[in-house]
């Protein structure tokens, strides 16, 4: 590997630096542990099958920490904690392990950080104004990120043909307070798919597929809701990205999963539902190298 968080149904841094991030984070699922520096982590298999956690980090940089005017707990609410854990029987992963409130991977580069409350949440995300060069430092990590991908893809499509990228999120359904009624449940599936920049009559069976295989599973014995569009509409930068590059070889699927396997407002994770939602992804592997390698 290289390197560059219960529920209602179910540079070089100093060892000071080390040190500060590492008594700063969160709990995390990640084995090993990854350096608090480390950008992202990816793992190369033989398939045509990648998945990404693009939100899973919260690190920042050690300089940006007193900028900003939200604590850990505050961050770690809008990030996707333990969404790399679901991913990690798919050949091909990546993981980025910065906190989207240093720089967000899934916006385009203009709104990649996050200036005004409008675009976090209606969150105050600085005490202040953020310096240029901050905000250019982390625009650079956006570029590499992009930069990186674009190669990884092409290889796997140089060695593959096509490939399956599953872009892991997920969501918060209980915004009003731990103690307060979710997002109905009309309005937040289990599993959201989105679907927004893909050429849906070309991946339709892909897409099916998944959803398909998605829905025969259950959690704790009830049924996944897995619907399409609903909460989200795969409108985040990953999947146009590779479907701008990849128009006819890249399929990229946002998978969004509600919080059911974790307390959104305290982080902590119900390893149990966890270890069901990585054995789904891990069995739709499969079913998506056989759907790809019948399309036409």
């Amino acid at each position: 590997m290289q390197s560059a968080r219960s529920t209602d149904h179910f540079k070089t841094a100093s060892t000071t630096e080390v040190e500060l991030e590492r008594a700063f984070s969160p709990k995390t699922l990640i084995t090993p542990p990854v350096a608090p520096t480390a950008l992202w982590t990816i793992e190369r298999g033989m398939s045509p099958v990648i998945a990404t956690a693009v939100h899973e980090g919260h690190s920042t940089r050690l300089n940006l920490q007193p900028l900003f005017g939200l604590d850990h707990q505050e961050r770690l609410r809008e990030e996707d904690p333990y969404t790399e854990f679901t991913i990690r029987d798919v050949p091909n992963r990546i993981v980025f392990h910065r906190s989207r409130f240093e720089v967000d991977i899934n916006r385009n580069r203009e709104g990649a950080i996050y200036l005004t409350p409008e675009q976090a949440w209606g969150l105050n995300v600085w005490a202040g104004a953020l310096a240029d060069d901050e905000i250019e430092a982390s625009l650079q990590t956006h570029d590499a990120y992009y930069d990186m991908l674009l190669a990884f893809l092409k290889g796997i499509e140089r060695q593959f043909g096509r490939f399956v990228v599953l872009d892991i999120h997920s969501y918060n359904h209980r915004r009003d307070g731990p103690a307060a009624r979710p997002t109905p449940p009309e309005r937040a599936p289990d599993i959201n798919i989105g679907t927004f920049s893909m050429d849906s009559e070309r991946w339709a069976p892909v897409v099916d597929a998944l959803i398909g295989h998605l829905r025969s599973h259950t959690i704790n014995g009830s049924p996944l809701d897995v619907r399409e569009n609903v909460a989200f509409q795969g409108k985040g930068e990953q999947t146009r990205f590779i479907h701008e590059h990849f128009p006819k070889t890249g399929c990229a699927i946002a998978v969004e999963f509600k919080k059911f396997f974790m307390d959104e407002w305290t982080g902590e994770p119900n390893t149990g539902v966890l270890d069901q939602l990585r054995q789904v992804v891990a069995t739709a592997v499969p079913i998506l190298e056989k759907t790809l390698a019948s399309q036409p």
